[in-house]
C-alpha cells in the first residue's frame, strides 16, 4: 500500500493535533485555515483514516489520530536528530549526546566521563541538563534524552538500567551541632530533630528508602522541608532549619558550613544508575556507554 504523503502533511497534522483548533494551527503554520483543512482532509483520504472528529466548536482526535500523533511526534524528533547529527558530521564532529542527570552525578561521574571522552572521543558534543528522575525517563521515552543518570530502582520495560555507583548515606548537620563522628552512636539520637529531605517527586523509590532508614531506627521523622536540590538542603541545614540525610556522593566539595556523618553501619544503600532507551538510534550512544563502563569511580 502506497501513501502520497509529504513531510509537510505530517507537520500540518501534528500542529492541529496539538492545538485541536484549525484556526490556531493555521496561524502557527502561516497558512490559511481553509488551506490547512484541505491538506488534513487530503491526508485522511490518502490514508483512508479519519484523524479528527469535527464538531461545531470542537475538534477531537480519533483513536487512530491519537496513535499517529504519538508515533509521528517521535518520528519527527528522530528525523530532526538525524539532520542535526549530519550537520555535526559536516562540521567535523562525531555527533551529539543529550545527557540528563541528577545532581550527585555531577560530583564525580560526569566530570570523569567528560575527561575520558576528551581523551578518547574528543569530537563528541555533550548537551548536559540537570533533571529529576521522572523527567529523565520521560525524555528517554520521547528521545529528548539519550542517556541519563538516575536514582531509581524500577523503569519502563523499554528502558535499560545499569547501576554504576553504590552509595552509602550520610547525615548532614550544621557545623556547630553538638553531635559529631566522635559521639555519634545511632540515628535515634536525632528523633527530636526536624529533617530536610529530597522531595518524593525527585524519586519515590529513593524517598521510600530514606523513610525505611528512619523506620529501622525506630522513629518517624518530623519533615520540615522538601526540596529537589542538595544545595538547598545544605543552605537550610547551615541556617539551622533542620538536618538531613543524603547520598555520600553529594558530600564532595561542599562549600556550605555543614558537616557529615557517614551511616555506613546501616543496610540501606542507594544506586546511581545509567539509563537509556533500547530503541535509541543515536550512533554515538554505544561509544559513550563504553566510556561509562570503563570509568574509574
Amino acid at each position: 500500500m502506497s501513501y502520497q504523503l509529504e513531510l509537510r502533511h505530517i507537520h500540518y497534522f501534528l500542529a492541529v493535533a496539538e492545538d485541536l483548533h484549525f484556526r490556531k494551527a493555521a496561524e502557527r503554520l502561516y497558512i490559511s485555515q481553509p488551506g490547512l483543512s484541505r491538506q488534513i482532509k487530503q491526508m485522511e483520504e490518502d490514508l483512508g483514516i479519519l484523524l479528527f472528529e469535527r464538531h461545531n466548536r470542537k475538534v477531537e482526535l480519533t483513536k487512530a489520530g491519537t496513535y499517529l500523533k504519538r508515533e509521528l511526534s517521535i518520528y519527527v524528533k528522530q528525523l530532526d536528530d538525524t539532520f542535526n547529527h549530519a550537520h555535526l558530521l559536516h562540521q567535523g564532529k562525531k555527533g551529539q549526546l543529550k545527557l540528563g542527570y541528577v545532581g550527585s552525578a555531577m560530583q564525580q561521574i560526569i566530570p570523569n566521563l567528560l575527561l575520558q571522552s576528551k581523551k578518547e572521543n574528543p569530537d563528541i558534543v555533550f548537551n548536559l541538563k540537570e533533571m529529576d528522575n521522572q523527567k529523565q525517563i520521560d525524555g528517554l521515552l520521547n528521545f529528548d534524552v539519550d542517556l541519563g543518570f538516575v536514582r531509581l530502582e524500577r523503569v519502563p520495560n523499554n528502558i535499560e538500567i545499569k547501576p554504576v555507583l553504590k552509595d552509602t548515606f550520610c547525615l548532614v548537620l550544621p557545623k556547630n551541632h553538638p553531635i559529631d563522628t566522635l559521639n555519634f552512636k545511632k540515628l535515634s539520637q536525632f528523633k527530636d530533630d526536624s529533617f530536610i529531605l529530597f522531595d518524593p517527586e525527585y524519586s519515590k523509590s529513593y524517598y521510600e528508602k530514606v523513610i525505611q532508614i528512619f523506620e529501622d531506627a525506630g522513629f518517624t521523622p518530623s519533615v520540615s522541608h522538601l526540596t529537589i536540590h542538595s544545595s538547598s538542603i545544605y543552605k537550610l541545614v547551615e541556617n539551622n532549619f533542620g538536618i538531613s540525610i543524603v547520598p555520600k556522593s553529594l558530600t564532595l566539595d561542599t562549600k556550605e558550613k555543614v558537616k557529615f556523618i557517614e551511616l555506613d553501619m546501616i543496610k540501606q544503600r542507594t544506586d546511581l544508575s545509567i539509563v537509556w532507551n533500547k530503541m535509541n538510534r543515536n550512533p554515538i550512544l554505544t561509544d559513550v556507554l563504553n566510556l561509562v563502563k570503563h570509568l574509574k569511580i
